[in-house]
């Protein structure tokens, strides 16, 4: 029996004793904790070097490396040089490898989940592996060193600054307490544990010995991904108490019904290979890794939870937003026309800044999103009125603010997602995903008009969901209007695309009738012959100014999904029509107890564009996902799908004069019934029978 003994300069109050077999032979652990007593710790190395196959030593810090710097701890070295017949470990390489490849491991396992976090390690030099490997996929990352090594309340946020931290403050360290993890010299231990606290308030992931983590709470803590090690029942229902969503433990657990630490692991490896000059090389640590198929731990103390961050690009859509937002709203009121437009003309050329923080989105999945809605200055006509990369500069530096607040993924906005090549060169020179949400624009629109048709009540809808009535997609040769014609066809008993092109007409019916089997598609150059047939129409052009459709010629009751941009049917045109419902977009209801600023929608209710992002993140894919003019149809349909894993809801059908109510839908078809006496007709005689 091969026999571990690990002396700890900790507390005597955990020591436990336990047999189990391991790589083929059996074993015998036994903690002895000495209460911080170094002699004591001498003493027994004495002892136990003739009776233990390895000795591990724990409680007390490590030698450190930080870049080319390397500091040996004196106390270890010393107690190494005590046992001249049995192996005695700290467990440096071991810890190194495990620091590492724990990061990398939940980085492949939960993809991009460390992109842009913003990190707190509270020793860069007792986990630098970790935070070396972190700055792969952050930049946002700080060390607190300096408070809790010197007192000093400043912050590192280099590892230049890390290392020459490292090579200063040496001398120091070899002279403080060796059981002390983190120690600290500072006079006012209050101010530092207060500056602290704010950091960690900033984190989104910390990195620290749990011993660390002991003297903070709920509001330090909640939500917060801490990467540490040795975590036991006891602790992780500490961590719960405290609200930590994630723990990433970089200790393996090989034991089902008890803790161990590194170091022990790595003294019964040593004990196991059996190498008599006291080394343990790579290839032996890998092979019994792989052998064992030991992992890193990620715990979820309060069922599973992933926090994923977003940012949203939004701006003014007229000057009435500037008589809305402070502090311009004084001025505004007071300011003549010349003096506004003056002032629309400079808020153009405003930095981006943080205009709300939206948190509370939860996935029944378990997922989480939290995010930021960031405004860039131009109004729609200033956005116009300049070249693209005028626009560009200011989302790109929206986007750099994005990075820093931690979002893994940017959305843009309204007059936003359409300038130039519709986000293609954002996305290119962009620090993180870009999307520019219309995939999810185009899913809702099509989403609010079936619903809007099934509210109607005139087309009759059949268990599956599919309209017996007949629709019509204008532009259907397009990006956006293709997409339309694909999903319409699958909804839908016939469907009619308009288009002046003929052979991508043609093309494009022949792609649908392979897609759907019998689906019935019509293809014509123009609106006018078949349109007062129509149950529902799409319209999808990018004839801004044109005349697409004779709203004059519709059929009462017809419901028309506007989504081109700018929009195919004017305001005056659909005032003529109070018995024809235009639609505009359909906004989403998002899951969970959203909390941000006003931006005219009721709570928890949001545009699609901007819900594409939060679903997006919500399922982890930080990924350029929808970009340019040509949207795959595709993405349509997995967004839509997404968005029902996730628990998106449609929320409301809006047109050119916002959110119709029930109020609204029922004027329409009263007055599409009075227009259409033998509907009404039929209709009666129905709910007779």
């Amino acid at each position: 029996m091969k026999t571990i003994v690990s002396i700890s300069l900790e507390s005597s109050d955990h020591d436990y004793e336990f047999r189990t077999p391991f790589l083929g032979q059996e074993f015998l652990i036994k903690r002895i904790g000495v209460d911080k007593d170094t002699k004591q710790a001498e003493a027994l190395i004495r002892e136990w070097q003739s009776k233990a196959d390895a000795i591990a030593l724990e409680g007390l810090r490590d030698h450190q490396r930080v870049g080319t710097f390397e500091l040996q701890q004196k106390l270890i070295k010393h107690l190494e040089g005590l046992s001249r017949e049995t192996p005695v470990t700290s467990g440096t390489r071991l810890r190194e490898i495990l620091q590492e490849w724990a990061v990398r491991h939940t980085q492949n396992t939960q993809k991009g989940f460390f992109n842009n976090s913003n990190v707190l390690v509270f020793s860069g030099m007792n986990h630098y592996r970790s935070a070396r490997v972190l700055t792969e996929f952050t930049d946002n990352q700080r060390f607190a060193d300096p408070v809790l090594q010197l007192g000093v309340p400043k912050f590192l946020s280099s590892f230049d600054a890390l290392e020459l931290f490292a090579k200063g403050t040496h001398q120091i360290l070899r002279w403080s307490p060796p059981h002390v993890l983190s120690p600290s010299v500072a006079p006012i231990k209050e101010w530092n544990h207060y500056i602290m606290r704010k950091a960690m308030h900033k984190a989104d992931v910390i990195v620290a010995f749990y011993e660390e983590l002991e003297r903070f709470g709920l509001e330090e803590l909640a939500g917060k991904t801490i990467i540490t090690s040795s975590i036991s029942e006891e602790r992780l229902q500490a961590l719960h108490d405290k609200g930590v969503n994630m723990v990433l433990d970089y200790s393996p657990q090989p034991f089902e019904h008890q803790t161990i630490s590194i170091v022990v692991l790595e003294a019964m490896i040593m004990a196991a290979v059996g190498n008599h000059d006291k080394q343990v090389t790579d290839d032996d640590l890998l092979e019994i890794i792989s052998d064992l198929e030991l992992e890193p731990r990620t715990l979820y103390p309060n069922g599973f939870k992933r926090t994923s961050r977003f940012a949203f690009v939004i701006h003014p859509l007229s000057q009435q937003y500037f008589r809305n937002a402070k502090p311009l709203d004084l001025v505004s009121k007071v300011s003549p026309p010349l003096v506004m437009n003056t002032l629309e003309r400079i808020i153009a050329y405003a930095p981006p800044f943080v205009y709300s923080r939206v948190t509370g989105v939860e996935s029944p999945t378990g997922a989480q999103a939290e995010g930021w809605l960031i405004t860039v200055g131009g109004t729609p006509k200033e956005i116009m009125a300049h070249s693209p990369e005028f626009t560009y500069r200011r989302l790109l530096a929206a986007a750099d603010m994005a990075k820093k607040l931690g979002a893994q993924i940017m959305g843009l906005g309204a007059f936003t997602k359409v300038v130039g090549d519709a986000g293609v060169t954002v996305a290119k020179r962009a620090p993180l995903p870009i999307t520019t949400g219309n995939s999810y624009s185009a899913s809702g629109a099509l989403w609010a008009a079936h619903d809007a048709v099934k509210k109607l009540g005139l087309v009759q809808i059949g268990p599956s969901g599919k309209m017996a009535g007949k629709t019509m997609v204008v532009g259907a040769t397009g990006a956006i209007g293709s997409v339309c014609a694909r999903l319409l066809a699958k909804a839908a008993d016939e469907i009619y695309l308009v288009a002046p092109e003929p052979a991508k007409l043609l093309a494009l019916k022949e792609d649908i009738e392979q897609e759907t089997p019998g689906a019935k598609v019509h293809v014509t150059a123009k609106t006018d012959k078949h349109l007062g047939e129509m149950d529902m129409i799409v319209t999808a052009t990018s004839g801004a100014g044109k005349k697409i459709l004779d709203i004059m010629q519709v059929k009462p009751g017809c419901v028309i999904t506007d989504v081109a941009r700018p929009l195919d049917i004017p305001p005056e045109d659909v005032a003529k029509r109070p018995d024809v419902l235009v639609i505009e977009s359909g906004e989403i209801r998002l899951p969970g107890n959203v909390h941000m600023k006003d931006i005219g929608l009721p709570k928890n209710v949001v545009y699609a564009c901007l819900a594409e992002t939060i679903v997006l993140a919500l399922e982890g894919r930080f990924e350029n996902f929808t970009l340019g003019r040509n949207i795959e149809w595709e993405k349509v349909r997995e967004i839509y799908q997404l968005g029902l894993k996730h628990g998106m809801q449609l929320a409301s059908i809006s047109g050119v004069n916002g959110v119709y109510s029930d109020e609204d839908l029922a004027r329409v078809r009263n007055l599409a019934l009075e227009k259409r006496p033998e509907l009404k007709a039929e209709m009666e005689k129905a709910q007779l029978h």
